[in-house]
C-alpha cells in the first residue's frame, strides 16, 4: 500500500469516529449560527443543527480556514509521504479552490481532487481513493482517476418545503408562495457542479417514483456499461427524515435488485442548510475497483 493519507471534509457524511476506524482524516465544516461559529460533528450535532434551522436562527455555511487545512496537512506529512484531499464540489463551495491554492505550497505532496461530489457520492470517492491507495497508486494517480470518473454519479433530491430555498435567496418569495399554495414538492438533481431543478410533483409518492425513474434512466443510458460490469452502487440520503429514508431504501432494493445499496445516510449539512428538513434523496455512483 502506498504511504498516502486520504483527507476529506464532513460533507462526505463520514463522522470523526468513522474516520478514525477507516484510517482517514475528516475536516469538520464550520457553520455560523446567529454569528457564532460551530463545527459539524465537533460541537454541532445533526439534531442541534436542525433545531437551529427550524427556529428563527440565522444559519449559514462556511468553509474550513486555510490555517486549519494547512495545519492538518503539515501534521499528516510528518507520517505520510503524500495526501489525497477530497473536498466537497467546487460548484457548491470555495473550499476546493482554497485547498488547491494551499496545495501549491507543498511541493506536489498534496493532490486535491475536484470531482464535483457531495454527501454520499463524496463518501464513495473516499472509499475509491482508499482502494486505489491499497493498490499502490500515488496521490497524483488517485486524483487523476477520481477526476476522470467524476461524472459517474447522480443525486436526485425531493424537498418537503420551499421555505429554505426562499430563506437562502434561491427562490423568490412570490414563487415560494405559489409553490406552497399549489403544494409543489420540487425534485432537484446534482450531476456535476450544481444543484438544479429536475421536476415538480405534488406528493412524496410521486417524488419517489420520479427519482426511481430517473435512476432507471441513468442505468439504461449513461451508466449502462458500468451496470453490466457490476460497478455501480445506490445510496439514500435524507435531512432528518430517518423513517422515510428506510422505507425508500427498501423500495430501491426492490426496484434494482442487482445493484448494491451501500448507505442510508443523513445528507450533508451544507446542502441541508439550503433545502431544510424532510428531504429525501437517492444517489448512484461508480465503484472503482
Amino acid at each position: 500500500m502506498a504511504n498516502v493519507r486520504i483527507v476529506t471534509d464532513s460533507n462526505s457524511g463520514i463522522t470523526q469516529a468513522e474516520a478514525e476506524k477507516l484510517g482517514i482524516s475528516v475536516l469538520s465544516m464550520p457553520f455560523l449560527i446567529d454569528g457564532e461559529q460551530h463545527f459539524e460533528d465537533i460541537d454541532l450535532t445533526q439534531p442541534q443543527f436542525y433545531e437551529h434551522l427550524k427556529g428563527e436562527a440565522s444559519v449559514s455555511t462556511s468553509q474550513p480556514s486555510p490555517e486549519a487545512v494547512k495545519e492538518l496537512w503539515e501534521e499528516l506529512l510528518k507520517t505520510y509521504d503524500e495526501i489525497v484531499h477530497i473536498p466537497m464540489s467546487s460548484g457548491l463551495s470555495e473550499s476546493c479552490h482554497t485547498a488547491m491554492s494551499i496545495a501549491n505550497e507543498f511541493g506536489g505532496r498534496v493532490a486535491v481532487v475536484d470531482n464535483q461530489r457531495i454527501s454520499i457520492t463524496q463518501k464513495q470517492s473516499v472509499e475509491d481513493a482508499m482502494t486505489l491507495a491499497k493498490q499502490g497508486k500515488s496521490a497524483a494517480e488517485i486524483a487523476e482517476i477520481l477526476t476522470r470518473t467524476k461524472f459517474d454519479s447522480s443525486i436526485y433530491i425531493s424537498l418537503d418545503t420551499l421555505k429554505y430555498l426562499k430563506k437562502g435567496g434561491r427562490l423568490t418569495p412570490a414563487a415560494a408562495l405559489i409553490g406552497t399554495i399549489l403544494k409543489i414538492k420540487p425534485v432537484l438533481q446534482i450531476q456535476g457542479e450544481k444543484l438544479d431543478a429536475f421536476k415538480k410533483v405534488h406528493s412524496l409518492k410521486q417524488a419517489k417514483a420520479v427519482m426511481i425513474d430517473a435512476i432507471r434512466h441513468d442505468f439504461s443510458t449513461r451508466f449502462a456499461d458500468l451496470v453490466k460490469q457490476g460497478e455501480m452502487m445506490l445510496a439514500v440520503a435524507h435531512t432528518a427524515n430517518y423513517e422515510e429514508a428506510d422505507i425508500f431504501a427498501k423500495e430501491l432494493k426492490a426496484a434494482f435488485p442487482g445493484i448494491p445499496l451501500k448507505y442510508v445516510d443523513p445528507l450533508s449539512l451544507s446542502v441541508s442548510c439550503h433545502i431544510g428538513p424532510g428531504a429525501l434523496a437517492v444517489a448512484c455512483a461508480r465503484i472503482i475497483k
